[in-house]
């Protein structure tokens, strides 16, 4: 080929509704461009600053459990409309939506595994679907994971990532946080592990109630743990917040969680941790 003819050469054209491949990722704390292979090998936590970005339930699912171990158990409840609830949009119409983006019913995801060899049973909250909000189902699905673990004999493995309580549901979404309290008294009756791992975000309801009542509380870096939010606080009661306020670091200093651990390390240190809690040997 001519010289001249090389240079001259168009470059092809994507086809008409063909998707470009994301290749690049901005980091939400520092701005860095990052690549998403090399994002994704350290599970999502910028090479640059640190910052834990948010993972999906099935990405959490992969980082804290052996491959291949993982069994599903929810996915058989589905969320209805009771109140036949409407604000900008029917509420069925919002959960549609949801559930064609995420693939999962409701912004829960809970099965069995292994961590290192041990047994363990998770619940993973999903903030893709609709901010992680706790529904009916995600409070029946955390209740029958709890309940499970205590009948199967395994320790319970929770990931809270939430906006709270669900608005559009309201008090029926407000009995779950009783409703996972009282199932989660099953574990404790039984001696068995229950591990609570608090991700940015992971506020209202959710934290007023399953989330904060584990054996052990631990959080990723960063992230932002709380009842209401900072500026709800700052403006209710009209003073100004320390910095840091409700980040996982200043709850660690003011003993409300028990450690702050990087995810890249969530499933060594879980399987020492539980290896303690039940006196057995780990494997490699």
């Amino acid at each position: 080929m001519a010289l001249d003819r090389f240079f001259r050469r168009r470059r092809p054209q994507p086809q008409a509704g063909a998707e470009l491949p994301d290749l690049w990722t901005q980091c939400p704390q520092c701005k860095a461009g990052l690549y998403n292979r090399e994002l994704e090998a350290n599970l999502f936590v910028c090479p640059k600053c640190g910052h834990h970005l948010r993972l999906d339930a099935q990405q959490r699912v992969d980082v804290l459990l052996d491959e291949g171990s993982f069994e599903q158990r929810s996915g058989r409840v589905h969320p209805t409309d009771p109140l036949g609830f409407e604000d900008i949009e029917p509420y069925p119409a919002r959960l549609e939506r949801a559930q064609k983006r995420t693939g999962r019913p409701d912004a829960i995801l809970t099965g069995t595994g292994t961590i290192h060899g041990i047994p363990v049973t998770v619940a993973v909250m999903d903030f893709a679907f609709n901010g992680g909000s706790m529904g009916s189902v995600v409070g029946e699905e955390i209740a029958r994971a709890a309940e499970y673990a205590a009948g199967a004999g395994t320790p319970l493995v929770l990931v809270a990532a939430s906006g709270g309580a669900r608005m559009q549901e309201s008090a029926l979404s407000l009995m779950q946080m009783a409703k996972t309290t009282v199932a989660l008294e099953g574990l404790a009756a039984r001696g068995l592990p229950y591990v609570s791992i608090l991700t940015d975000p992971t506020t209202g309801g959710v934290t007023a109630s399953f989330a904060t009542i584990a054996d052990v509380i631990i959080a990723e870096p960063g992230a932002l743990i709380g009842f209401a939010g900072p500026r709800v606080i700052q403006q209710t009661i009209r003073q100004h917040l320390p910095e840091g306020f409700q980040r996982a670091e200043f709850l660690l200093e003011h003993g409300m969680v028990d450690g702050v651990v990087d995810r890249r390390e969530h499933r060594a240190y879980l399987a020492r941790l539980l290896g303690v809690l039940q006196q057995r040997e780990v494997s490699a």
